[in-house]
């Protein structure tokens, strides 16, 4: 009995993995003998290596940036005691409520030569242009920084939930051994802490990696911009979908060397979960560093450009501010809910599966369905579009021999069609999150419960999903953030007259109408802070003892 239901289970994950990873074979077919063509050999002989070259600066910068503040802060916010520690907590996370090309549009608008930084300098010191140097945002360098400042959550979140579930009584033993705090900290935490650390960072790169609106404001030549010129300037879907292949395949590398630099190590918590740890108690010049040190990347990231939208949003913003974005909310909330909660639950089937089952297949499964986040969301768009539409022609065909009407289209253009989007697009997000909790869980406990004979499905549900709730929490939020900011596939694929408050962003910022688009930001980052604060506390509840 057991047995059948754990290869129920095996063949259920399989399939709903083969069906998210159905539109990334959609795009690899374009590599396939025969499909290259001018267009392709063009941009091989002129800019390919331009885009590799920007590609691993940006992953360089970003996954160095990403790591070494999102790592710092969840072990200063988790394992010390300072003052505004409580507030930084759950405030770190809020840099993900705000998008990427947000960021983009209100740092241009800060700090450009008629913006109000360099006005003011130039006022203040009696300078005059050309006598004075000021770094462009509008640089590789620039959108760099803006990933990291935006993406960073995502290795805080991570790593706090691992250093809020880990064993207290390690450390202890480190203290024990006369280890200080900075022994124990690269010694014991960030060892233990690396499968997270590492799927944090994973997603920081991928995320950089599916990035448009950000680069492209910018002019960074990237992977993204060039299958997008290769699309609407060049008019040629076949380079486009190679350029997304080739992007497929650079994170796949990714992917695979971080495994195999892991190896055969294991991450389990062996014994019973401790109470909470004492922490720390930071005072003077090192209770101001940790302040400072969690101050600038909640500041960048989240604070300078609240202030400065707010500020435009309250000056001019959208005259047609009203009921109007009610709707537009409540539009956003009800897909990014929808999208999350589907999300977790396929990425606990996956990574289940893929623990209980003998052999890499599951794994090397998941992994392909989880390679969608590093692309943007209008590629998902395409490899969704043409199986989908393909299948509502059969389907209609199929009602009609039936019937004899014509049911239409009943997929395409329709919500369903955008939330699988959405689950080609972010399952990623959560899966990496669930698996690095799985990871946490040895495998003797899986063993215990066979022994008094729970199947499949009761030792998910009664043992493992309880010491999840962290992780499941985490990936839910991080898939219902990401949803809410998700632009390209949202215009491409929503119901007519279906508008979110991303795409009326969108539409004002295109159209050089920042103040007007400032209104919308706000809202996104407004819809999308209460989950976040919600959320964030409810993982902190999760710590032993509380």
């Amino acid at each position: 009995m057991a047995k059948s239901a754990f290869n129920s289970l095996q063949a259920a994950a399989l399939v709903v993995a083969v069906l998210i990873a159905v539109p990334l074979l959609t795009v690899a077919a374009s590599l396939l003998p025969g499909a290259g063509g001018a267009t392709w050999t063009h941009l091989a002989d002129t800019v390919l290596a331009s885009y590799i070259l920007s590609t691993l600066y940006l992953c360089a910068v970003v996954g160095t940036g990403t790591i070494v503040i999102g790592t710092g802060a969840a072990w200063l916010v988790t394992m010390h005691d300072f003052p505004g520690r409580r507030l930084f907590e759950w405030a770190l996370v809020l840099p993900l409520a705000v998008p990427t090309y947000v960021m983009a549009y209100t740092y241009t608008d800060l700090l450009q030569f008629v913006g109000p930084v360099q006005t003011w300098l130039r006022a203040t010191f009696a300078l005059t242009p050309g006598s004075y140097w000021f770094p462009d945002i509008r640089t590789l360098g620039g959108a760099a920084v803006i990933f990291t400042f935006v993406l960073y959550p995502y290795v805080y979140l991570l790593a706090r939930a691992t250093f809020l579930e880990r064993a207290g009584d390690m450390l202890d033993v480190g203290r024990s051994l006369g280890l200080g705090p900075w022994r124990r900290f690269f010694t014991i935490a960030v060892p233990l802490a690396r499968p997270a650390i590492a799927a944090g960072a994973a997603l920081a790169l991928m995320e950089t990696l599916a990035d448009y609106g950000a680069v492209s404001y910018f002019g960074v030549q990237t992977f993204t911009t060039g299958i997008y010129r290769a699309w609407f300037s060049l008019g040629d879907r076949e380079a486009a979908a190679q350029l997304a292949a080739a992007l497929l395949g650079f994170v796949a590398l990714l992917l695979l060397i971080e495994k195999i630099s892991r190896a055969r190590a294991r991450f389990d918590v062996v014994g019973a979960r401790q109470a909470i740890h004492p922490g720390d108690r930071l005072t003077g010049l090192h209770a101001g560093a940790a302040v400072v040190f969690c101050s600038v990347p909640l500041g960048a990231g989240f604070l300078l450009p609240a202030a400065v939208l707010l500020h435009m949003a309250i000056t001019s913003g959208d005259a047609q501010f009203g009921d109007r974005f009610l709707v537009l909310a409540r539009n956003s909330f009800v897909l990014a809910a929808l999208a999350a909660v589907l999300a977790v639950a396929i990425a606990v089937l996956l990574a289940y599966a893929a623990r209980t089952a003998r052999g890499n297949l599951h794994r090397n499964v998941n992994r392909l369905a989880g390679l969608g986040y590093a692309l943007s969301g209008t590629v998902i768009s395409v490899g969704v579009l043409l199986p989908v539409t393909k299948l509502d022609t059969w389907l209609a065909s199929a009602w009609m021999q039936l019937t004899g009407t014509n049911p239409g289209l009943l997929l395409t253009g329709g919500i369903a069609a955008l939330v699988y989007a959405y689950l080609v697009r972010f399952l990623a997000v959560s899966l990496q999150t669930v698996e690095a909790g799985l990871g946490k869980i040895t495998t003797s406990m899986d063993d215990a419960a066979r022994s008094l004979g729970h199947g499949a499905p009761s030792m998910l549900w009664r043992i493992h999903i309880p010491m999840l709730r962290g992780s499941l929490l985490t990936g839910g939020l991080l898939v219902f953030v990401e949803v809410m900011k998700e632009l390209p596939a949202t215009l491409v694929m929503r119901p007519f007259n279906f508008d979110t408050l991303a795409t009326q962003a969108y539409v004002l910022a295109s159209d050089e109408r920042l103040t007007e688009a400032s209104t919308a930001a706000l809202a996104i980052v407004a819809v999308g802070v209460l989950p976040l604060m919600v959320l964030t506390r409810e993982i902190a509840r999760s710590r032993p003892g509380r």
